[in-house]
């Protein structure tokens, strides 16, 4: 996740982030304002059309279209920043009961082995599930100095949750903890399944195909036609404005598609994987 300050406005004017939409955006830039061009061109030089001719009026027909592209565009944009946000959400909630487990279990538990247990598997849950969001395969390095294996060909964070929740019952089995003890930490042990499946949720669910296309599809006709109506009042300039009209809906449009993703590896996807490192430290720090 890219890293700034949000109150420097000359960084963010004259810089160009590796995954600025304009360096996303060149070649169709380049394609559009050809095609502006050719356009002026056979209507001021070749075609020769008069100011009577009705090709004039179909600004008004973008005047329309316009504002209810904007609405679309609004109700993406937004769609896809609640879904970043709801991502964030159950990460920080993550990160909340994983202290909460490991400040009641420092108070619960005397024996230095079982604090070790859950001091390597609560941090370990936080990194299997980003890996598991990335679709990467799970390092036997997460439980160094543990007897414990992961399964690659199955849910992998439901293994590690397993895992927590047996040992837990071990504990009050063996009368380590007293049932309203394993009671009250019964809480955060359920919410880990519950946040990852709310991240499964919002990764398998994307915006239906259908509204995707039609907005990208509706983007492009409503820029292809720009030109022909702004040339009578804007000549040969109509090239620069189409472009820019092209970058900032088309720019929209793939910032809805990055974010409306957050767990990858895009600039502006969740930190997961510090997250989870602070979540190590933090659960090092207690037990």
């Amino acid at each position: 996740m890219v890293q700034y300050n949000p109150k420097d406005w000359i960084t963010f004017i004259f810089r160009f982030h590796e995954s600025d939409t304009f360096r996303q955006l060149i070649p169709m830039m380049i394609f559009i304002g050809l095609y502006a061009l050719g356009i002026a061109y056979l209507e001021l030089e070749y075609w020769n059309l008069s100011e009577k001719s009705h090709v004039k009026n179909l600004p008004m027909m973008h005047t329309t279209v316009g504002f209810v592209l904007s609405l679309l565009l609004a109700y993406r944009t937004n769609t896809a920043y609640d879904r970043w946000w709801e991502g964030r959400k159950q990460w920080g909630a993550l990160v909340n009961n994983s202290r909460n487990l490991a400040i009641k279990l420092a108070a619960y538990l005397k024996d230095e082995h079982d604090r070790t247990y859950f001091r390597k598997v609560i941090p370990a849950y936080a990194s299997v599930l980003s890996k598991h969001l990335l679709n990467e395969e799970v390092s036997k390095m997460l439980f160094e100095g543990l007897d414990l294996e992961i399964d690659q060909h199955k849910h992998r964070p439901n293994q590690v949750a397993k895992m927590l929740f047996h040992k837990a019952n071990d504990l009050y089995q063996s009368e380590k903890i007293t049932g309203e003890q394993f009671y009250i930490i019964n809480a955060e042990l359920q919410s880990f399944t519950d946040i990852c499946g709310a991240c499964e949720r919002i990764k398998n669910t994307p915006i239906p195909y259908s509204y995707s296309s039609f907005i990208k599809k509706f983007i492009f006709f409503f820029v292809m036609t720009l030109p022909f109506g702004f040339v009578f009042n804007l000549g040969y300039y109509v090239i620069p404005v189409v472009v820019f009209i092209f970058y900032v809906l088309a720019s929209l449009e793939l910032i809805a598609e990055e974010i409306e993703d957050p767990f990858g590896n895009d600039a502006n996807d969740l930190p997961m994987t510090k997250i989870a490192t602070n979540i190590k430290k933090h659960v090092e720090e207690i037990l």
